[in-house]
């Protein structure tokens, strides 16, 4: 290989001494390789292949790992992020004050007890009548030929009377001179059994009829005030409240005194009890206040509000409370209840009643019942349920479930959290 170079050389040397002449050119061929042996191709070829291999593994892992990451970050972000806030404590205070709505004493509907078209009202609605007051009039046609009609069946059944009662006489005197079998004698005294029995259930008939004409006259069942008149003179009138809604005659109420019934919160029931004073306030009369008593309560705690009915009786001799109205009224039990308060928008509505949702610890959702105090707009005081530790959803979805895993924001995500 040494000598072909070198005559290359020369010849290229001896072109350029000929003095220009053209000369044709000369190809070099490439120099030989010398064959690798059969054990450096083996393991050239085992070096490619392990980097193959090596370069395949390296991109399965990357793309396991980009899944896993993908499957993570999804997961993640099916978990909601909420927002929370801590409730805020109250100063407790001494009068306890809750809403409620003033009831009629006693109020009844009132319906005829027999059929026949109404003649004249004589009483109308905002009228105050005393038990036993005239109300109207019907006029009962069908009830009234029911009755003449009984009383003579009646006399007739009088008539059968009489002479089953002769013929039984007869039949006795007879009897004793053995003018008639026992037998006749004995059906004949039956026959006027019978007679006296058919009086009876004449009687009886009509006794009904008179007592149904008695009902064409409506009085009132106790003193109030008629609230609802629902008929007019011609109206047609069923007896009982059977027939089409609301055709009831009228409605009446007692209105001194008047009821109020407050579900009083868990945390004040111990305090509660028969005789104690309380205060009727109402926004149309201001700065007045309403002397109450309440009069019972239920011994009891409602397992869904948490609460203890508790009925205030009001009175009203000069009926300046009109029963609907809506008041408050005021305790003093001399308990002091821790009270917090929290946001309005952090309320749930459901079929369980008032609820709100906490974040605990291990980062789930619970949903507690709460009892509802005073409610100032923006706000509500609860009574019972939470306290000021607890960390309550702001805006919770309606879906929201019990037990359901979230993410809490951060303060600068979140925009209210404490």
């Amino acid at each position: 290989m040494e000598t072909d170079q070198k005559a290359a050389v020369e010849n290229e040397t001896q072109g350029h001494a000929n003095g220009g002449e053209h000369a044709a050119p000369t190809i070099t061929p490439p120099p030989k390789l010398e064959a690798a042996s059969p054990a450096k191709a083996v393991f050239a070829v085992g070096v490619i292949v392990l980097l193959l291999v090596l370069a395949g593994a390296i991109t399965i892992v990357m793309r396991m790992h980009a899944s896993r990451v993908l499957a993570d970050t999804t997961v993640e972000n099916a978990v909601p992020t909420v927002s929370v806030v801590h409730p805020t404590e109250e100063k407790p205070d001494e009068e306890l004050i809750l809403p409620g709505t003033l009831q009629a004493y006693v109020e009844s509907p009132i319906y005829s007890r027999t059929n026949g078209y109404l003649l004249r009202w004589y009483k109308d609605i905002g009228s105050h009548v005393k038990a036993g007051e005239l109300l109207a009039d019907i006029d009962t046609p069908e009830v009234d030929q029911e009755l003449m009609q009984a009383r003579a069946a009646r006399q007739q059944v009088v008539a059968a009377m009489d002479l089953a009662k002769i013929n039984a006489d007869r039949y006795q005197a007879l009897r004793k001179t053995d003018s008639v079998s026992q037998q006749e004698s004995d059906t004949q005294s039956s026959g006027y059994q019978q007679a006296i029995a058919n009086l009876s259930a004449a009687d009886a008939n009509v006794k009904r009829l008179e007592e149904l004409e008695g009902f064409k006259h409506v009085y009132a069942p106790f003193d109030g005030v008629i609230t609802k008149r629902t008929v007019d003179p011609g109206a047609l009138i069923n007896a009982g409240n059977a027939g089409a809604a609301g055709r009831e005659l009228f409605d009446i109420a007692r209105v001194d005194p008047l009821r109020v019934y407050i579900p009083v919160p868990q945390a004040y029931a111990p305090a509660i009890h028969d005789g104690m004073s309380a205060v009727v306030t109402l926004q149309e009369f201001p700065g007045q206040k309403f002397s109450a008593t309440v009069t019972r309560t239920a011994d009891s705690i409602d397992p869904t509000t948490r609460t203890l009915l508790t009925e205030v009786d009001v009175p009203n001799k000069d009926a300046k409370l009109l029963p609907g109205s809506y008041g408050e009224v005021h305790f003093k039990p001399n308990i002091n209840v821790n009270k917090v308060t929290v946001p309005v928008n952090a309320m749930l509505f459901r079929r369980e009643g008032a609820q709100v949702a906490v974040v605990g610890s291990d980062g789930k959702v619970q949903l507690r019942k709460i009892s509802i105090g005073r409610d100032y707009g923006n706000s509500l005081e609860i009574l019972g349920g939470v306290d000021a530790n607890d960390q309550i959803i702001v805006n919770p979805s309606d879906s929201i479930e019990d037990g359901e895993k979230v993410n809490v924001a951060s303060p600068k995500q979140g925009g209210q959290q404490s």
